[in-house]
């Protein structure tokens, strides 16, 4: 019976996947006869899973679209993934949160042990920011690595990668040799990844971008006890002025000195600019954006004032929309 049970639950994996099989890929993939699938395939009818049949070359079988919400099975990497997309989902629409957290604890509790360990490695923190500038994707054995690094207090060796994503070599301008991080957290932000850690060439606190790190394999050296600056890792990493970030490539590129600390800006500028600290009440912000009018605005929303814009392209771009907002307050008269 239990081999029965375990083969109905492979043969349901494939029919989720939104393709039809046909019989004789179902009896090649499970290594059982023809006769056996009809039977497997009669079995899930029976607990109600809406198994759809289509006849001619093309056809085969295919789990359609169920009434209610039967009970669902997952392989480790669909589980895995679903337990980082409801720790990811975005908590501000349509109050989701609760509702997420909800489903991750469901997850959980039916995982083998195993699968609980490798999910419970990459337990993360996730800030709320109102930007989202999408990264690289990240490999799942890159978060894995770093997920298990982070719970099990392991130093990470990681050498620092271009923006995309290759390897400098030795003797290249921009080569620098492996460093050692002490990892403490795995953190999401404005649609990127990042690993909070102390690093020990530098005996200081970093943030890194984890699609700009290649991870080696595991060390096994303890993480040393220590305190985060500030204890919060969400507003550490929000004020931090550098985040590992190297502007993106955009087809436009400017900056501007800021009349405001290098910290308020960091905590609100978008994940992939550049934050340069110049005092403690002025800044440099370095953004991209599509176009000259949108790196504009972006500047806009900090309302503060500006100056040192460069380059002319961006200033010429803040002078044309100074005039349409002008138009526009002309339209609307002084009431």
């Amino acid at each position: 019976m239990a081999n029965t049970s375990q083969r109905a639950l492979r043969l349901l994996s494939l029919l989720t996947t939104h393709r039809y099989w046909s019989l004789s890929e179902l009896a090649a993939r499970l290594e059982v006869s023809e006769r056996t699938v009809r039977r497997d395939i009669e079995t899930l009818r029976a607990l109600d899973y809406p198994v759809m049949t289509a006849h001619g070359p093309g056809g085969g079988y295919r789990l359609g679209a169920a009434h209610a919400l039967p009970p669902l099975s997952f392989d480790d990497e669909q589980a895995l993934a679903v337990a980082v997309a409801l720790q990811t989902a975005p908590s501000t629409v349509f109050g989701l949160g609760e509702d997420a957290a909800r489903a991750l604890e469901t997850l959980t509790r039916v995982m083998p042990a195993r699968l609980r360990a490798a999910m419970e490695s990459l337990r993360l923190t996730k800030l709320q920011n109102y930007w989202e500038f999408p990264a690289p994707p990240i490999g799942s054995e890159t978060l894995k690595a770093a997920g298990s690094a982070v719970r099990h207090r392991q130093v990470l060796i990681v050498h620092m990668l271009r923006a995309d994503g290759s390897r400098p070599a030795p003797g290249d301008d921009d080569f620098s040799p492996a460093r050692r991080v002490e990892p403490h957290h795995l953190v999401t932000w404005a649609g990127r990844w990042y690993v909070v850690g102390y690093d020990l060439a530098d005996a200081a606190w970093r943030v890194h971008r984890l699609d700009r790190l290649h991870l080696n394999p595991p060390t096994g050296l303890p993480v040393r006890p220590r305190e985060l600056p500030g204890g919060d890792v969400a507003h550490f990493v929000m004020t931090s002025h550098d985040r590992g970030d190297i502007t993106d490539t955009w087809q436009c590129t400017g900056s501007a000195r800021m009349n405001l600390p290098a910290e308020t800006v960091a905590r609100w500028a978008p994940g992939g600019s550049v934050v340069e600290y110049l005092g403690p009440d002025h800044c440099r912000l370095t953004i991209g954006a599509w176009s000259w009018a949108g790196v504009a605005g972006i500047l806009a929303t900090f309302d503060t004032d500006l100056d040192q814009v460069t380059p002319p392209e961006l200033r010429r771009a803040c002078r044309r929309l100074v005039r349409r907002w002008q138009a526009v307050s002309a339209d609307l008269g002084d009431g």
